[in-house]
């Protein structure tokens, strides 16, 4: 009795220590887009676990070895598949030199991928976009456009990746978004976190419509 006890307290240790390991970020938009940027779940596998490498470990270009012993596919598959995200334009090496000790390095780079994903998504959305709505114009332009001209310049992939979840993950409507972005030109403070902090203030007070919002930020003001 007092084995099978001391056995399973050395289970829920070790069970402990595997969760405390921790998670990995894997960006939404990948698990949403893949089969339209026709990757397959291999692909997609080798993906994460780069990006766990450089998460968790600080480990920016693992070595095939290192790969292939966490997958299943074969070595000949895995430097296939690597081969095929690198020729595909999904990731990119990157050559940098330690400022410190002057030693060349390389690292995986998955912005060409977060672009790939941008433009599935802004696809997608524009058979969305409703043409009558006011807020969007009547020249068509979409809201990341629309962004993008407030700000005088392209968006990052990351910045785009944040529209994208304030629309798919929090379920703001575009017209409170960028209602949002009004406030914040408005306020001379037209940085993504000013925005962000905006459309978290308007969800809770329960601000769902442009109307709303309006009413709101004029009742703000005249506080």
């Amino acid at each position: 009795m007092m084995d099978n006890t001391a056995t399973g307290k050395k289970l829920q240790a070790g069970f402990l220590a595997g969760i405390q390991e921790g998670t990995v970020g894997i960006p939404y938009l990948l698990l949403k887009t893949y089969r339209r940027l026709k990757l397959s779940e291999t692909d997609v596998m080798l993906l994460i676990h780069v990006m766990a490498f450089r998460e968790k470990e600080r480990t920016d270009f693992p070595t095939l070895e290192e790969i292939q012993t966490r997958m299943s596919a074969g070595p000949e598959m895995v430097i296939a598949t690597l081969q095929k995200l690198i020729k595909g334009g999904f990731i990119s090496i990157d050559q940098e030199v330690d400022a410190t000790s002057g030693i060349q390095f390389e690292r995986y780079n998955f912005t060409p991928l977060f672009e790939k994903m941008a433009e599935c998504w802004i696809e997608e959305q524009k058979q969305h976009v409703h043409p009558s709505s006011s807020l969007l114009e009547e020249s068509g332009k979409n809201i990341f456009t629309i962004f993008e001209n407030e700000f005088g310049r392209p968006l990052t992939p990351m910045e785009m990746e944040t529209i994208a979840g304030w629309l798919d993950k929090d379920h703001y409507k575009e017209e409170l978004i960028l209602m949002a972005l009004k406030e914040a030109v408005f306020a001379g403070k037209v940085y993504f976190k000013y925005i962000d902090r905006i459309l978290l203030d308007w969800s809770r007070n329960r601000v769902t419509t442009a109307k709303q919002a309006r009413e709101y930020a004029q009742k703000f003001r005249a506080k």
